[in-house]
């Protein structure tokens, strides 16, 4: 397993690459140029300017989160081929500055969806929470883009304001998109990404839905076991794969995410791990990564990447806002680094009990 961090550039992040360095076992910065709106080719040049500042800390960039997917490619029009094209040569520059994986998603107008960035915990932090009467009863989603965008201190990748503005627009593209249409343009996407994946040894990794299910009318396919199946199968190469988000899929109970390891282990580049509460309403609430603290066996996640001697990145996902931090949602520091700590606790446990068994079988035979 290597550990990775999410840094969303300086200026738009509180945390620094400086105490970025002192988390044990951090050897990569997960990045993306964040101002560059999907679809456009982005420039080497600022690149390499990331690539610099990485450096002096000893960081690689490996994984890229996320290279956007325009709205025309998944809803197919006719102008997606440009698009496709600048993702292409998007592609080929990301190899320039050592990329080896690009997670992205396909998730139609949004990215993500919470309707609290700050919900209290008993413990006084705060989390990201879905609340799930809120969304089943709001009839005009601008409303969740005004909550999710009230702090403009920072971008919101996914809810970018110019982005938003078209929203009506937007659900009216969507009003006839089946999700057999969605799974039929993103078989089209792959299949003309894939290749120069291929050549350029950089793995494109889905990210699930986040949450798994279908909201305000909108198709979501990427969800369960079976979509996963189906998705590796659209395009049968080790470059067609999953980031697997153990906090995303993990907000349906019926998605074992140890299993789905156990299952898809050779297909996954790159792992978020965190924690979910989840409430017999149908809301939840983000935790710290503690198994016990969450709905999601975080332990046996680990156990099942580790019984599959996973070499990916991994990188603790959402956390919890804790003693006082004023920081991006769900994006602070110190929980984050807890999470790790956490990860690497469970880990290295495992390591030191499979070499105490291969001992014993050594002195056995012996």
């Amino acid at each position: 397993m290597r550990m990775v961090f999410r840094w969303f550039g300086e200026g738009n992040d509180t945390v620094t690459l400086g105490q970025i360095r002192q988390i044990p076992g951090v050897e990569g910065i997960v990045w993306a140029l964040h101002d560059i709106p999907a679809g456009e080719e982005w420039p080497l040049e600022r690149m390499l300017e990331i690539k610099k500042q990485t450096d002096e800390y000893g960081f690689h960039l490996e994984v890229v989160e996320s290279v956007n997917v325009h709205e025309d490619i998944k809803l197919g029009l006719p102008t997606r081929d440009q698009y496709i094209d600048n993702y292409k040569k998007t592609i080929e520059k990301l190899a320039k500055v050592g990329v080896k994986v690009i997670c992205y998603n396909f998730m139609p107008v949004f990215d993500w969806i919470r309707t609290n960035l700050f919900e209290p915990l008993e413990d006084k932090s705060t989390a990201l929470f879905y609340e799930k009467a809120k969304i089943d009863s709001m009839n005009n989603p601008a409303e969740l883009v005004r909550v999710i965008n009230e702090n403009p201190d920072f971008t919101m990748p996914g809810w970018e304001p110019e982005r938003m503005k078209h929203l009506p627009a937007l659900f009216e593209a969507y009003k006839n998109v089946s999700e057999e249409d969605l799974w039929s343009n993103l078989k089209y996407f792959l299949e003309q990404i894939i290749p120069v994946c291929e050549l350029n040894d950089i793995k494109m990794a889905i990210h699930p839905d986040d949450p798994p299910w279908s909201l305000f009318g909108l198709p979501r396919i990427i969800t369960n076991r079976d979509n996963i199946r189906r998705l590796l199968n659209l395009v049968d190469s080790p470059y067609n794969s999953v980031t697997l988000c153990s906090g995303s899929l993990g907000v349906n109970p019926d998605n074992n995410i140890a299993e789905l390891v156990r299952e898809f282990a050779d297909r996954i580049p790159f792992a978020h791990i965190r924690n979910v509460r989840l409430y017999d309403n149908g809301n939840f609430i983000e935790t710290s990564h503690r198994s016990q603290d969450g709905t999601v066996d975080i332990c046996d996640i680990v156990a099942a990447y580790h019984e599959k001697g996973f070499t990916g990145y991994a990188r603790p996902d959402h956390g919890r806002h804790i003693w006082g931090e004023q920081c991006r949602p769900g994006y602070g520091l110190y929980d984050r680094a807890l999470g790790i700590m956490y990860l690497w606790g469970i880990w290295d446990s495992l390591e030191r009990t499979q070499r105490g068994a291969a001992a014993h079988l050594q002195s056995t035979v012996l």
